[in-house]
């Protein structure tokens, strides 16, 4: 909205600040989102009617690829840890608390499951009982984090930032090595919409293509910062948004240096192809929510061939 991208393409735009998933995907169903940009399972949600909600939708462009990472409490010794090849060790021979490890993810069809329960399997935590994922809101994680409450995430940024800047986490993995170019935030467009309004989503697209373009840009990422911090946005100090940024994460006992960390612009990140969509449906089925659900040509969600041809008329 402050750059001023809408305006050019000639929409009026209304933005809705929606608390997680689960939310967005309500709204589409019942109508009251147009578009959204959403985790990537609530389309497959929403298509294949997981939770009784079953309406038309696409993915017309993905936003982002990369951007997430696992934290762990302090309190798990990362010099013990490492990047999660001690994990076993420590629940083994160190855990004294009377629960399981608690780790979270922002929701049970997001990516971050998914990368989650990739990392615990690689290390040999994948089907542990001494291991508990529960569902909580990304702004709730770092504080529940410094009480105690639960013991990890996986998220996205800026949240591993804050409990990193805090002194109360630290990270054993990033996004980019447990699924190099594993799609992040999608745009998710309800099936009515672009029925009835397709000139609308294609400048939507349009708009949309060339903000990911703008937050790319290194001269334009002290605005982004700057405009991310407000209140109706994230809400989150200037100072965490940069150490996100700069791609510079706590782990073990150095810095972790990821230059690929945030990814927004270029045809292999905002391309919606059949392939990001397999692997999304593929890491769903691996964690156990797609068990009873089938479903037919995946380029019926992931629409490739409109990013092709909105992409082809407005550059």
């Amino acid at each position: 909205m402050e750059t001023g991208i809408f305006d050019r393409y000639g929409l009026n735009v209304v933005l809705s600040r929606e608390p997680n998933g689960s939310a967005i995907r309500d709204k589409i169903f019942r109508g009251d989102l147009d578009a959204a940009q959403s985790i990537a399972g609530v389309a497959f949600s929403l298509a294949m009617g997981f939770n009784e909600l079953r309406c038309e939708v696409a993915v017309p462009l993905v936003f982002n690829v990369h951007g997430s990472a696992i934290t762990l409490s302090a309190a798990l010794d990362p010099l013990k840890i490492g990047s999660g090849a001690g994990l076993a060790d420590w629940m083994q021979n160190r855990w004294s608390k009377p629960r399981p490890l608690t780790l979270a993810v922002p929701h049970r069809h997001s990516t971050h499951h998914i990368l989650l329960r990739r990392w615990l399997s690689l290390h040999g935590m994948g089907s542990n009982p001494q291991v508990e994922v529960i569902i909580l809101q990304p702004e709730q994680m770092p504080a529940q984090l410094a009480s105690g409450h639960i013991d990890g995430f996986c998220v996205e940024e800026p949240w591993n930032s804050e409990a990193i800047l805090a002194g109360t986490g630290w990270c054993p993995a990033v996004s980019s090595d447990l699924a190099p170019w594993h799609p992040e935030k999608i745009l998710l467009v309800a099936g009515e919409f672009l029925r009835e309004q397709r000139d609308d989503v294609a400048a939507l697209v349009a708009a949309l293509l060339e903000a990911c373009e703008l937050c790319e840009d290194r001269s334009f990422r002290e605005e982004m910062i700057s405009i991310l911090s407000l209140n109706s946005y994230t809400g989150i100090s200037e100072k965490i948004l940069r150490h996100s940024f700069s791609g510079d994460f706590v782990a073990g006992g150095a810095t972790m240096t990821v230059s690929d960390f945030h990814l927004f612009h270029g045809d292999k990140v905002n391309r919606p192809t059949v392939d990001k969509a397999a692997w999304v449906l593929a890491g769903l089925r691996d964690i156990g929510v797609l068990q009873n659900f089938t479903f037919g040509s995946l380029s019926r969600i992931y629409r490739e061939d409109l990013f092709h041809s909105i992409a082809h008329a407005f550059h």
